[in-house]
């Protein structure tokens, strides 16, 4: 059974004084248990209003969002409900998700799915960050005090908290340096594989969904180009998009060039602008 099913969904962005932006074109996409899916793409192709569709934060123009078997609901000015609070994200700033006000620790335990006693507080505290590699001493730290990378760590225990079933990361290793952008994708990679939750890996570089996802999918201006297993799709592109992907990424050695290259990409012309 699919944790997240994305059905037909459609994200119509409306500006006061401004044509209307279709960021998101009629997409399907669904996550299994266990398994880790990519979407990949450039910037502005529409990744992140999928990924805000997909949690909650963004009700889709069109189309429905199943989480666990059930409709889930955009979230509102209400607490949201306990079921729902399985699906967490993990945003690309380490920066900004955390509150420079308060302890690591005080911030971990907002996101329990349950109240712990007083006496297990400390103990799932130090639970949490033992599962994303920091000592639990961190708890009584601020986020000031801890590296990037670090603070993506932090912001990965605190969606843990809630113990989820599915959890969207969003560009989560964007703003981080190549060591620990790999540090955090080998910590996913684990999470996923000894808690057995699922995962929506969001970001624009192939070559990083490739490491990290069992099964990739491209978007290009709003849709879904191409799909299926990560390895297969880097072997055997189908799609010239996806082939322009691949050759753009830098490598040492002779320049070749794959076909589509020179193939353009037009926009689609359905009356919204893209």
């Amino acid at each position: 059974m699919n944790i997240l099913e994305l059905n037909d969904i459609v994200v119509t962005h409306r500006r006061s004084g401004a044509p209307p932006v279709r960021a998101v074109r009629g997409v399907s996409l669904a996550v299994e248990p266990g398994r880790i899916v990519g979407l990949v793409g450039e910037s502005g192709c529409g990744k992140s209003s999928l990924a805000r569709v997909a949690c909650g934060i963004e009700a889709p123009t069109s189309g429905t969002v199943q989480f666990e078997g059930r409709s889930l609901e955009p979230l509102r000015m209400r607490r949201r409900p306990l079921a729902d609070r399985r699906l967490q994200m993990v945003f690309q700033n380490p920066y900004s998700s955390l509150s420079p006000r308060r302890t690591v620790g005080s911030q971990l335990l907002d996101g329990l799915a349950e109240p712990a006693a007083r006496g297990g507080r400390a103990a799932e505290v130090s639970r949490l960050l033992e599962l994303v590699g920091l000592d639990a001493s961190a708890a009584t730290r601020y986020p000031a005090q801890f590296s990037g990378g670090q603070r993506q760590r932090l912001a990965i225990a605190r969606a843990l908290a809630a113990r989820p079933s599915l959890v969207v990361a969003d560009e989560p290793v964007t703003a981080l340096d190549a060591f620990s952008s790999a540090q955090i994708v080998r910590l996913l990679q684990s999470l996923v594989a000894e808690l057995g939750m699922g995962m929506l890996f969001i970001s624009h570089d192939l070559s990083l969904v490739r490491a990290i996802a069992d099964e990739t999918a491209v978007m290009y201006a709003g849709e879904i180009v191409e799909r299926g297993p990560s390895e297969q799709l880097w072997q055997n592109p189908q799609h010239p998009y996806t082939r322009t992907l691949i050759a753009a990424i830098p490598e040492i050695g002779p320049a070749k060039k794959l076909p589509g290259l020179d193939e353009d990409f037009p926009l689609p012309t359905n009356g919204v602008p893209a």
